[in-house]
This record gives structure tokens, sequence and C-alpha cells, in this order.
């Protein structure tokens, strides 16, 4: 084997041949959880708290109205700008407009209403043939009822002490809406029927129990405030056309204090007998 000669004529040997390179290894795939491919959240927009109670109103208003509300209409009942009004209209009908949501607030004849998204129309309306119908009763009834619900349980017989005319009929009535129910039987001459308030009576009235019936005085004080809405909260009451006959004809009155009939005073006698 021949070496290179150098300058000066000598052979040198060949440098060792470097050594193969060590591969670097590849560094491992990042583990990528589920959770990191979804998309960072949005901080959440944090309305004031006056803005949120009163889009809060407006829903409840639109709501229970069953005509459009105009703008007008609105900013009068609320006393608030229309710019602020329709501000939060506008974001109001944006939160409804989403597929969880079905109902929408639709603009009609220049105001606003709620009312079900046509996409859910069909299955609303076979939903709706299966209901029963609205609860309607007549002014008799609502009196029976009126006085069961305060003075049960309680016989017919007594009931025609208050409302001072039959009602054989109204009580069958009541029955069949199943608004009121028999509870025994009064320990009486006769032992007429007791009858009470059932809990569909609650249900239809919206009450959680008896306990929240208005009392005597709650109608004591709007028969004022219709009669006299400057009237003192202590004035003596006087019966509303509004006010149901059982309350204008039974009401807790104080009783009139006992006249004083006035005598003549004897003669002063001064002579000695």
């Amino acid at each position: 084997m021949a070496f290179p000669e150098t300058e000066e004529g000598l052979p040198t040997e060949d440098t060792a041949p470097p050594e193969p390179e060590t591969a670097t290894p590849a560094p491992e795939p990042e583990t990528i959880e589920a959770e990191d491919l979804l998309p960072e959240e949005e901080p959440a927009f944090t309305m004031p708290v006056a803005d949120a109670e009163l889009k809060a109103v407006l829903e409840a208003i639109v709501y229970v109205t069953d005509e459009p509300l105009t703008i007008e209409q609105i900013c009068a009942g609320i006393q608030q700008p229309p710019e602020r009004v329709i501000s939060l209209l506008e974001e109001l009908a944006s939160d409804y407009e989403q597929t969880s949501r079905g109902l929408t607030i639709k603009e009609i004849a220049g105001g606003f209403k709620m009312a079900t998204k046509p996409e859910h129309h069909e299955a609303v309306r076979q939903f709706v043939k299966n209901l029963n119908p609205p609860l309607k009763l007549s002014l008799p009834a609502l009196e029976t009822l009126a006085v069961i619900a305060y003075k049960q349980p309680i016989t017919a017989p007594e009931i025609m002490e208050i409302r001072g005319v039959q009602g054989a009929g109204v009580l069958k009535t009541l029955i069949d809406r199943k608004l009121i129910a028999t509870a025994g039987r009064k320990a009486v001459v006769g032992k007429p029927i007791l009858y009470k308030t059932t809990r569909e009576f609650l249900v239809q009235f919206g009450l959680r129990d008896l306990a929240e019936l208005p009392t005597l005085k709650e109608f004591q004080d709007i028969g004022r405030m219709d009669s006299d809405p400057g009237a003192p909260a202590e004035a003596q009451h006087t019966p509303s056309p509004s006010e149901p006959l059982l309350f204008q004809r039974h009401l807790d009155e104080e009783p009139a204090p006992p006249e004083v009939t006035e005598h003549p005073a004897a003669p002063e006698n001064n002579e000695v007998q």
C-alpha cells in the first residue's frame, strides 16, 4: 500500500477514518389530548346588572301579552329610552334564534310578539289537540268555590246561607271539574255532606297550598284602592263592584258602639224630710 509523500518526501500515514455518526433518535410525537383540539372558549360577556334585569323584564312583558307590543308602549310601561329598549330587544331576539329554543320574538304589525317557531308548528298542534279545554267558570260557580275555599269543610246548606241562593247544580259542576270533593259528613241532624277543595284547585289557581289564598284584609285593601286610590290603609272599607259578593256581605267589621240613652237628671231636693 503506497503512502502519500509529504513535502520532505517522507510518506505519512493516512489519518484514521472518522467514526460513523450515531443516528439521533427521532423525537417522540407529542401526545395531544382531545380537549386540546377544541377551540379556546372566549370569556363570557357579563352584562351590567341593570341591563340583564331589564332584558329579563322585557322577555316577561313580551311573553304575557297577547297583542304585539310597540316600542312606544314598552318604553311608556317601563320608563326607558327607545334606544336602550330596541338594543335589548334585538339581543333577546338573537338569543331566541338559537336552534335549542322553541320560541321566537317576531315583529308583527309594528310591534313585538313571542310565538312558536314555524318548524315546530305541527308538533305543537298535535300536542294541543290532546289538551283539556280551558277552565271557565260562571260567576255563581266562582262564588261557591270561594266560599268552599275559605270555609272548608262546609255543607251545602251553609253555602246556601252565605250566598242566599240554591247551588246544587253549581256544586255538581265543581265536582265534575274536580275542583272540589266530598269530605265526609257533618255530625249534625241529617248528617249533610261536607265539601272541600282539591289538588286540582291549587293547580288551576297556581297556589302552593291554601295558606297562599288572599286574606279578607287584602280584599278590603283592594276594594279601597279601587274606590279611592288616595284613601289611607286603615280607612273604613267600602265594597267595590269588582269584589266578590261573598266578601261584600261577610266582612269582619268592628261592632258599632252601644247607644247611650240620656236620662233627665233628677231635681235636687235640699229639703230635709
